[in-house]
Parts: structure tokens; sequence; C-alpha cells
């Protein structure tokens, strides 16, 4: 695992995404707004907490605003990673009022989508205690990988690969393929990977297995509590161990007790709930 410090994202990631979000959702135009806000109407508006959330994607609902009125103003009362209670104000704007009805939408779905990631990492890694780190995983929105990995770490969550190209994880399939654990594993080393290979274990005797093969990781997957607890004594610490498989917040602690090194949860990115969060215009 490489540890990605929590900083502002680059632009160059999220710019390009949004431009296109914003062409989905305008079409040939904004028939509603046009039709009954005047051109000339400048505005301010409030981006508002409606649940405790934590804040994650504040750079990407800026720049949706300001791709259509780069005069807005965007004053973050909050930063992404801190925690919002109902009624806090996120977010301060002011601007062309069609402007922001119009980007409204697009502007909203990013930072409650990331917000949520946050939110449910935060709520993992509270229930980890700290005696196991959480990480995410590849289940990702297709193109939003970067934005959502970073909303993991916006709520204390630790990135795991980023893509393919960023480390060794040999899972079922490539072992099948490869021909077992220590083959697999033996033909990895063979490739000369300037990196910690990782492998997956679906019972003791793969554990074993990759022990004898010296893999640096081992990823012990939807295995009972007991049968982890025996794998961390086998291991005896010659190899990291990280848990995955049927991961929910309510196992998190008993799983954070078996001495793992890691634990990865898909549900961060896959299956978090948006944060509950509303925008609200006055003319100005």
């Amino acid at each position: 695992m490489r540890t990605v410090p929590f900083q502002p994202l680059d632009p160059a990631l999220y710019r390009e995404i949004v431009r296109r979000a914003l062409a989905e959702d305008l079409g040939w135009g904004d028939v509603t707004t046009e039709a009954t806000v005047p051109p000339e109407l400048h505005a301010s508006g409030v981006i508002l907490a409606k649940s405790q959330c934590v804040i994650a994607g504040l750079d990407v609902a800026a720049e949706a605003f300001l791709q259509l009125d780069p005069g807005c103003t965007f004053d973050r009362q909050r930063k992404d990673g801190d925690s919002c209670a109902p009624g806090d104000v996120v977010a301060k704007l002011r601007g062309q009022a069609c402007a922001m009805l119009t980007a409204e939408r697009t502007a909203l779905n990013f930072l409650q989508r990331l917000s949520g990631i946050a939110t449910l990492t935060r709520r993992f890694v509270d229930a980890s205690g700290g005696t196991i780190t959480v990480l995410d995983t590849r289940k990702t929105t297709p193109t939003l990988r970067a934005l959502e990995k970073y909303a993991v770490r916006a709520g204390s969550g630790t990135n795991h690969r980023a893509g393919l190209d960023d480390g060794v994880l040999i899972k079922d399939n490539h072992v099948r393929l490869a021909g077992g654990v220590r083959r697999a594993v033996q033909l990895m080393k063979d490739a000369g990977p300037e990196m910690p290979i990782e492998v997956e274990a679906q019972s003791l005797d793969e554990v074993d297995e990759a022990i004898a093969a010296g893999a640096d990781i081992i990823l012990v997957d939807n295995l009972p509590l007991d049968t982890i607890r025996e794998a961390v004594k086998r291991v005896n610490g010659r190899a990291k161990i990280e848990l995955s498989g049927g991961v929910t917040l309510e196992r998190i602690p008993e799983l954070a007790k078996t001495g793992a090194n890691y634990v990865s949860v898909g549900a961060l990115t896959h299956s978090a709930p948006a944060a509950d969060l509303s925008f609200e215009l006055e003319p100005a």
C-alpha cells in the first residue's frame, strides 16, 4: 500500500469531467431558467448540510459553477475532510443567477456523491479503533476513480491500488490460470516487479502456500473469523495480512481484533449513500 497525502486534487483530474457533466445536463439549453430568470440578475446562495456528513469535493463543485460563470465567488465555510452537522453552511456563493441555477445539480451531484463516500469511510475508520487500516478497492464509478479515492482520503481512509499498474495483486483467477498460489507468486517474482507481491488466499492451505512462496501481503478472502485468526497465527508476521469479503460496518470491530493489518471495503465507493446537501438562492 502507498499512503497518499491528503491534499487538494489537481484540477486536471476533474475539469474535463465537470465539463462533460454540465454538457450532459444542459443539452440544448436550460429551458426553465431561461424562461423564468432575467439574464442580468445576480444572486447569492448557500450550500447547506442537511445531514451529519464529512465534506469532500468542494473544489469539484466550485468548478461546475465557475465553468458557467467565471466571475462567480465560491467562499468555502468548511474544507474537505471536515465533519458537518445539519444546518451547517458549507459554502457561500455569489454570481449570475442563471449560471448558478444551471450548474446547481451538477455541482451537488459531485459534492453529495463524494461527501457520501467520505462520510461512510469515516464511519469505518472510527469503528476500526485505529487498530487496522481501512482500504478502498477498484470498485469505483468508471472515469471517477481519482475523485472517489480522494473522497476516501477525505474520510481518513487509505487508498489501495489506483489502477492495475499501481500494485501487484494476484487474485483467484490469476491463481487458477497460473496453476496455483506458489506458481503464481514465483512467476511474479521472475517478472521482477519493484513492488510488494500480494496474493489472494481462499483457504488455510493457500495461506500456507503463500507464506512458503514468499508473498509480501496475503489477502485473506471471505474466510470465517476463526479461520482468519488461525491465518494470522500461521503467518506470524512473515507477511502483511489483508481481509476482504463480506466486510460490514458491524463486523469491523471484531475484524480489527484479529491481528490483521488491513481490511479492504468495496462498499466505501460502490455503496455509499449520497450525503444530504442543498443549495438555496436569493436575489443579490
